[in-house]
This record gives structure tokens, sequence and C-alpha cells, in this order.
């Protein structure tokens, strides 16, 4: 149990990390790129990682009609529907005003998981690390909220409808998909979402802006790789693992992880609001996982005491 929870936590802390200099791969690649047409590309080829992972480790695509039915609602509704939302949202929508809409992700995954699984605890804990984390999200970007919010609020309401549909596809998994192998899990969603967002930007965006140079690579390798092979086999391995709740809370730390790399790559400076903020997150965060350590302790004692 113990060598499982310290595999866990690493899984959990490598995954906030990866998604959060996710932002400055994708910084990096925009340079060059037009958005549509380099999530295609990053899809298309983390489908091809994955195919040959897949057959290093000898496993098999499951093929049943639950499985089929769930690689095409994910491939839709988890990655060409959301993530084209988020990408065109963000031509309108300031990026620190973004991460705060996009974290109203766990107070949705919570809804939904008190409402249709039943074995998922929605514990005062759990409610009062989301507010907290939420607060400190608010604190870190408020300094964003300048402006007319009118000039923008289309976008912004395409950013929130995005969290919900994720949210909606994690509960899914969470209740339907427990026979899912993570690789196979991810190759048939990741492959109709690069080709239909490679196909949409060649229609609708100038691609013969594009230039592929050592940035343009580089961004498209780290994020097919890292950025969705990885990260998203992951999450659904550490989905069939711990609570939804606690998982969605991922959302909450990596602004904080793309804030330090910004620092650290792009000389931004970092204000005391992000440090206040910051500070609230991961409060936010243990808060969360109080009600678990609890249960685990008081299980603990039981033992000893048999």
């Amino acid at each position: 149990m113990k060598a499982g929870g310290v595999k866990i936590f690493f899984v959990y802390a490598m995954l906030c990390f990866i998604w959060g200099s996710t932002w400055l791969a994708i910084r990096f690649g925009l340079e060059s790129l037009t958005p549509i047409y380099s999530v295609g590309l990053r899809f298309s080829l983390a489908a091809f990682f994955i195919l040959i992972l897949m057959k290093i480790r000898g496993v098999r695509l499951q093929l049943d009609k639950i499985s089929i039915r769930l690689y095409l609602i994910m491939g839709f509704l988890s990655f060409v529907i959301p993530f084209g939302l988020v990408y065109w949202a963000e031509q309108y929508v300031p990026s620190g005003m973004a991460s705060v809409l996009f974290a109203v992700f766990p107070f949705f995954v919570a809804i939904f998981s008190f409402l249709f699984i039943a074995s998922e605890s929605l514990d005062i804990f759990k409610i009062f690390g989301i507010v907290i984390g939420f607060s400190g999200i608010i604190i870190i970007f408020s300094d964003s909220f300048s402006g007319d919010i009118n000039h923008y609020l289309i976008g912004m309401f395409a950013i929130v409808i995005s969290a919900i549909m994720q949210a909606g596809i994690a509960i899914t998994i969470k209740k339907y998909g427990h026979h899912l192998n993570p690789l196979s899990m991810n190759f048939v969603p990741m492959l109709i979402a690069g080709i239909f967002m490679v196909v949409i930007g060649l229609a609708i965006e100038d691609t013969s802006t594009n230039s592929f140079g050592l940035n343009a690579v580089l961004s498209i390798l780290y994020l097919a790789f890292f950025g969705s092979v990885i990260t998203f086999t992951s999450y659904y391995w550490l989905l069939k693992k711990i609570n939804i709740v606690i998982l969605s809370l991922t959302a909450f730390i990596t602004p904080i992880t793309a804030l330090i790399l910004g620092y650290i790559f792009y000389n931004e400076q970092l204000s005391t609001n992000d440090f206040v903020g910051s500070a609230f997150v991961l409060f936010g965060v243990l808060g969360a996982n109080f009600g678990n350590l609890l249960r685990i302790r008081k299980k603990a004692f039981i033992e000893e005491d048999g």
C-alpha cells in the first residue's frame, strides 16, 4: 500500500508539472504555427506514439460496444470540441482569465460525481479545498480582469463549456471505462482528434504562414509525447486509483507550474498575488485531501488494535 501510495503521488506530481509546462510549449509552437493545425499535428503524432507503445507492450485495441462508444465520445467531447473551443477562445480572452474560467473544472467534476457516481465521496474537506483552491487562482490572475468583459463574453462562455465537457467526460470514463487499458483508451480518440483538427486547420486557417523551425518541431514533439501520451495515459491510470475530485485539482496546480516556468524561461515577473494565490491553491489541495488522510489514519489504528 505504501509503495502504491508513493507511485500515485509521483504520477500525480508528474502530471501537474508536465501539464503546467505545456502552456510554455504551446507558446513556443504558436510563434510559428497556426493553433488548430498545430493541435491536430500534436494529436496525430501522439496517436502514432501510442500505437508504437501498444505494439511494444502487447496491448490490444479493445473493440467491444462500450469501448467503441467511449472512443467516439472521448474523441469529440474530450479532444476535438473542448480543445477547439479553448484555442479559439484564447484569441479573444486574456490567458489569465482563461485559466480562471477553466478552473471551474473541479466544481463540475464534484457536482457530476455526486450526481452520477455513488462510490465517489464528496465530503466537507473536498468542498473546502475546491473553494480555497479556486480563490487562489482568482488571486493569481486578478490583474487580468481589467477591460470590458463584453468584448470577450462569447470566448469566456466557450472556455466554461469546454471545462464542463471535460468534467462530464472524466465522470463518464470513471463510471464506464474501468475495463479499458490507458493506452488503448487514448489511441482512437487522439487519432480522431488529430485527423479532424488537421482538416479543420487546413480549411479555416492560413497555414501558408506556418514555419517548421526548431522551436515548432520541439514544441510538437514535446506536446505529442509528454503533453499528450504521458499525461493522458497517466490521467486515466490515476482515474482508476484515486478519488476523481482530488484528481481534478490538478487544474489548480498546473497554472502555478506555468507561472514558475514563465519566470525561468521568459523572465516573467512574479507578483505578491502570485505567491499569495499559490499558497491558497496548495492549502486548498491539502485541505481537500485531509478527509482521506483522516480515514487512512483511522484505518491504521483499527488494524493495530485488531
